[in-house]
This record gives C-alpha cells, sequence and structure tokens, in this order.
C-alpha cells in the first residue's frame, strides 16, 4: 500500500502496530523493520499507521495549535524566539525564519535566502532541558497550553524510541544502537501555521510556504492536517517535485541530514517544501486593493513535525556496516550539538 506521488515512486504507507512490540525477534517486527528502512533507503519518506497515538490526543494537539494561532498578536510576541538561532523556542512571526540548506557564510545565506517564508510558528522542547529552556505563554493566556505539549512531546519520544529501534534492526545492527545516542531527549515540538497567500505569487515564486530544503537531525514525525501542501523531490529527477498528499490516519516520516551523514550516506536525506493550494471551488478569495478584483487564495495549513536529535555532547563517526576498505568514510566525527548549531545559526 502506498501514497502515490505524481506518477513517481510511491511513499510506502506502513503498518506500524508489529514495531510497537518490545520483541524485535519477531518475524513480523523484522520485515516491517526492511520494510521501514527500504523506504527511507530508497524514497527518504514513510507514512506509518497504527503508530500508538490516539487519533484523540493529534487532535487536540491541533486543537491547541488552532487556539495558539489565533491568540492576539501582542499575546504572541510575548513569548518570542530568542535572538540566537541555536536558542529554538518560542514564537516566530510570519517571514521571520527562512530555510537554508547546506550554507553557512553570511553571504551564501543571504543570496539563498531572498524568498520569504510565510509561516509562523512556536517552538518548544524537553521541559528539563538546561541550554534551551522553553518559553511559555502564560498559563491565564492558554489555560492548559504548557500541561498538554509537555505530555505531547514525552508520547513523541515513546514513538521516536520505537521508530530508532525499528531502523536500526532495518539496518542489521542491535535494536538499541541508536537509541543509545537518544537519551536526552534533546528534540523539539514545532507548531506551524501557513496563513493563505496569493496562489499567483507562490506559483511565480515570489512567496514560499516553506523552500525547497532537507531537514537536518536524525528523523522528523510529521502530523499533518487536511490542507495539503507538502511535496517531495525525486531523487532520480533533481527539481521535479511530487505531491504527497494528506493520508488520513497517518504521520510522514523523513530521515535527516544528521543520519544521513551518521550512516554514509547509505541513507539520505530528500528535499521537500510546502506549497499549499486554493481551494477547488475558488471560495477563498481576497480583494486586491488595486481594482482587478478578486484573487485567489490558498488555504490555511497547520503541522506539527517533532524532530528528533541525538544527544548534544555525543560525538557521532559512521555506523558499523557503512563503511570498509571499498568504502571510504566521507565525513570526519562531530558531536551531534556541533552540528545542530551550525544548521540552526545558519536559519535564524
Amino acid at each position: 500500500m502506498a501514497a502515490q506521488l505524481d506518477d513517481g515512486l510511491p511513499i510506502p504507507i506502513i503498518d506500524f502496530a508489529p514495531l510497537l512490540s518490545d520483541d524485535c525477534r519477531q518475524r513480523l517486527y523484522t520485515d516491517a523493520a526492511k520494510e521501514l528502512y527500504l523506504a527511507f533507503k530508497n524514497i527518504g519518506f514513510a507514512y506509518i499507521k497504527n503508530y500508538g497515538t490516539p487519533p484523540e490526543v493529534v487532535d487536540e494537539a491541533f486543537a491547541w495549535s488552532h487556539r495558539f494561532f489565533a491568540l492576539p498578536q501582542e499575546e504572541k510576541d510575548k513569548v518570542p524566539h530568542p535572538p540566537e538561532g541555536w536558542n529554538h523556542r518560542g514564537y516566530s512571526t510570519v517571514g521571520r525564519e527562512k530555510v537554508s540548506q547546506m550554507v553557512f557564510d553570511k553571504a551564501g545565506i543571504a543570496k539563498q535566502r531572498r524568498v520569504p517564508d510565510m509561516k509562523e510558528s512556536f517552538e518548544m522542547g524537553n521541559e528539563k532541558a538546561a541550554r534551551a529552556r522553553n518559553i511559555w505563554p502564560a498559563e491565564e493566556v492558554l489555560p492548559g497550553f504548557r500541561r498538554f505539549f509537555t505530555d505531547f512531546f514525552e508520547a513523541c519520544y515513546q514513538l521516536e524510541v520505537k521508530l530508532l529501534r525499528a531502523i536500526a534492526v532495518g539496518m542489521g545492527l542491535d535494536d538499541g544502537f541508536f537509541v543509545d545516542y537518544h537519551r536526552n531527549k534533546d528534540n523539539q515540538v514545532r507548531l506551524l501555521r501557513y496563513p493563505p497567500v496569493e496562489e499567483a505569487l507562490l506559483a511565480a515564486g515570489k512567496v514560499d510556504c516553506i523552500g525547497a530544503h532537507t531537514d537536518f537531525a536524525t528523523l522528523t514525525m510529521l502530523f499533518q492536517d487536511a490542507a495539503g501542501g507538502l511535496e517531495v523531490e525525486r531523487k532520480s529527477q533533481k527539481g521535479r517535485f511530487d505531491k504527497a498528499p494528506y493520508v488520513p490516519g497517518t504521520i510522514v516520516v523523513n530521515i535527516g541530514d544528521f543520519l544521513m551523514r551518521w550512516s554514509n550516506d547509505e541513507l539520505t536525506s530528500t528535499m521537500h517544501r510546502v506549497r499549499t493550494s486554493a481551494p477547488a471551488d475558488s471560495g477563498e478569495a481576497a480583494e486586491s486593493g488595486d481594482g482587478s478584483g478578486p484573487r485567489r487564495m490558498t488555504r490555511e495549513r497547520f503541522s506539527i513535525p517533532y524532530f528528533v536529535a541525538a544527544d548534544r555532547e555525543r560525538i557521532i563517526d559512521c555506523v558499523p556496516g557503512c563503511w570498509g576498505p571499498d568504502r571510504p568514510k566521507k565525513y570526519e566525527p562531530i558531536s551531534a550539538g556541533e552540528y545542530a548549531d551550525m544548521r540552526l545559526n545558519a536559519t535564524y
């Protein structure tokens, strides 16, 4: 079963139920783990279903996200993202963050980030983290928001552990190999809202929802709403992006640049972007203000990615079995923290 990319290679929909087991030696487990590994190897993406999180919990997460972004702007501005890119917490208004792709000098970043990202976001992480501290709205402003997302973060971590075990088994490693590097929960939940924009500006490349990029951590788990908009680049045809449609009851999982580096390109991250569209009935329109009449506006979109990152102090070199005399290591050892800071500082 698969979600078909436009006449391209389909992204498989993997039944995660066998991978919820604690016994990774079962045949059903090993078969599902291999299927997940091959999806990441061939495409970089997979849909997973039956992943253990009750659908009502996901619905509630989106309801809280709607409530947060519906707050008056002055309330959202009371929990701002700090000026340092690495301190990835709090609220960022539309246009503040612009994705960059493997460019770290100021001139290169400025050249790559000419088109603004039309989204606003709120970032949160481990409540017990000593370095990047969460920045929450006041309890009287959003009663229960902090408690819900503290619990949601923990639920995501439990799924993260099962994903990491499955990938290890799929690669022929000890099932705890990757889990051992992800014990400190140096991860992040991000709430995203893409406001409606003029469809013509999006088509002309004058604005972007999120420009083409790869994620830079180990994995990304993406909860998305029915508005759609995710597009994935074909590995066999650079620059060709196919729609990865919303599939009810699933989340999208993709590997990041850190796991690509770690696996010596055994698993490669895949470029993707977000391009929302206007409703088919053209029901959503806005007056242009210049007398030219109404203009088609894209759908509003919400999504909630959970970014899986290795423990900051751990040094990664190369996964066993991914290098040898005929397959040299492509990357120098690096700490997870050093790598994350380098990428985040280029984003803000």
